[in-house]
């Protein structure tokens, strides 16, 4: 059997490392739906409407790329460096092609799947199985090949949508509700596996509401149904045959399925696609505020009983909760009456909330429930600023922050210049942190700036030990800072040491 190509294997079905998460609270018992003699006639009428999806993609090929490339063998395997090595030694040049003729462009082929949602010809696929593509070329059951056009994709979910154009109406599924999946559920998988066409496998739904890190919005679903590469883009349906996800990605150590499989949930999904239907590019809601995860030493530290919400790290000026009252501090406990039990739930129940909506927004504020009223923003492009890493220390004189290890200087203009830091940012500044410390521990490093200090802002180094030391008259295990740091700002609970000074070595 041949071998896919290298950009197969990168558009084809995503390999994950293992993050996986607890499902949430099972939902209430109901009459579960016995198991079918069998899948046969379910899959005859839900066939005609999956593709098989392949795309070209035109490379310059280097010259330490030239002549053929290394087999494929499972990731780690000790053949692939072998053949890798063997291959480098015999191309023209030497071993790393040295003064060999540059290689003409080249096309490299991908395959996938996806699946009809309109007569009209509409497609639905993964954006990672046509990224980067020259062409799209979609190939219906009965082996009709039509040239495809881009009509939206989406990065942040990984769909794309496309748009085939037939001479006659093609056959059409209907997205279902994924909410109504229940664990156990019988479900069928139908793609295009290691490129042998349309093929039917038969499993139940693993678990519900996985986060593994591929994005903002992760609320897959679980299955043991087979997915291999190739299968990315195609459905995943129920017994009515409804399409209630579209496969994603997979566990696996070996690149072939070991029953551990994602479906992007087509309530999430059915959204996104007809954003991309209708505008070109998905549109969500946005709060404008950066976000952290409520831990047990955050919770006490802010007198709230359980660890849940979202703690608030800042609030983007001029964005939607700037103008609603929010501030750094808040911890989000429900947004337009939905609860937020973690952090992670939060920016997909504001990115499913319509634009321009007036939301109630429950937030947990100076030891009491406060309800605010935000209207929902459109989400803009990502901006990535770059912070250099300072490469020597400041000659200061340092305050020494006793029992949590920090030793602490004013933001003076020499320390700004030194770190990077603007002009604008208020605070104190980090210039030592003693290994071994918790706040080691928790990665606060020298040029990080402390700006409040359980939720009160801080301008000198003197400001930072009262604070503390009010803490500790408090009788609280920890002190919660707010430090700026070069991915951000972000909320520190450090626990609170002896009150003995650390002492040179």
């Amino acid at each position: 059997m041949r071998y896919p190509t290298r950009l197969a294997m990168r558009a084809a079905t995503v390999l994950l490392a293992a993050v996986l998460t607890f499902p949430a609270a099972l939902p209430a018992v109901a009459q579960a739906r016995p198991a079918p003699e069998s899948f046969a006639d379910l899959a005859e009428r839900l066939l005609p409407g999956v593709v098989n999806i392949s795309s070209s993609q035109t490379v310059q090929a280097h010259n330490d790329h030239q002549g053929p490339e290394v087999p494929l063998f499972p990731p780690g395997s000790p053949f692939e460096q072998f053949f890798r090595d063997f291959l480098d030694r015999n191309r023209p040049g030497g071993q790393h092609g040295d003064h060999a003729p540059q290689s003409p462009p080249h096309k490299m082929q991908s395959l996938g799947s996806g699946f009809i949602v309109d007569p009209s010809g509409i497609v639905v696929t993964n954006n990672h199985v046509i990224d980067g593509a020259d062409e799209i070329t979609v190939t219906l059951q009965d082996n009709t090949s039509l040239k495809a056009t881009l009509i939206g994709r989406d990065e942040r979910t990984d769909i794309a949508v496309l748009k085939v154009t037939s001479d006659k109406p093609l056959p059409a599924l209907s997205f279902g509700d994924s909410d109504h999946s229940r664990v156990g559920d019988w479900v069928l998988a139908i793609g295009n596996p290691f490129g042998l066409g349309g093929s039917v496998t038969a499993g139940i739904v693993s678990a519900r509401h996985r986060d593994i890190q591929q994005g903002p919005y992760d609320n897959f679903i679980q299955t043991d149904a087979a997915i291999n590469r190739g299968n990315s883009g195609g459905p995943l349906f129920n017994l009515d045959g409804e399409v209630i996800g579209i496969n994603t990605a997979i566990y696996s150590p070996s690149g072939g399925s070991i029953g551990i499989g994602f479906s992007i949930p087509s309530n999430l999904a059915k959204t996104v696609v007809a954003q991309l239907r209708d505008f070109g590019r998905a549109k969500r809601g946005w709060l404008g505020v950066k976000i952290q995860q409520v831990t047990t030493d955050i919770a006490e530290s802010m007198g709230l009983k359980e660890p849940n919400g979202a703690l608030v790290a800042s609030v983007e000026e001029g964005g939607p909760a700037a103008k609603a009252k929010l501030r750094g501090g808040d911890i989000i406990l429900k947004f337009n009456g939905q609860d937020v039990k973690e952090m992670r739930t939060l920016p997909r129940i504001v990115a499913e909330t319509s634009i321009g909506r007036e939301v109630p927004v429950t937030v947990w504020r100076d030891g009491h429930e406060i309800t605010l009223t935000a209207t929902v923003g459109e989400l803009p492009d990502d901006q990535k600023v770059a912070v250099a890493a300072p490469d020597k220390p400041v000659a200061s004189v340092p305050t020494e922050l006793s029992g949590l290890g920090l030793k602490l200087s004013p933001l003076t203009p020499d320390a700004r210049d030194h770190y990077q830091i603007s002009q604008d940012q208020k605070g104190v500044l980090i210039t030592d942190v003693a290994p071994g410390s918790s706040a080691a521990d928790h990665g606060v490093k020298p040029g990080d700036v402390i700006v409040e200090v359980q939720q009160q802002e801080v301008n000198t180094p003197a400001d930072v030990v009262d604070r503390v030391d009010h803490v500790r008259k408090a009788n609280r295990r920890s002190v919660l800072m707010l430090i700026q740091g070069q991915d951000g700002p972000r909320w520190v609970p450090l626990p609170l040491g002896s009150d003995e000074k650390h002492q040179p070595g």
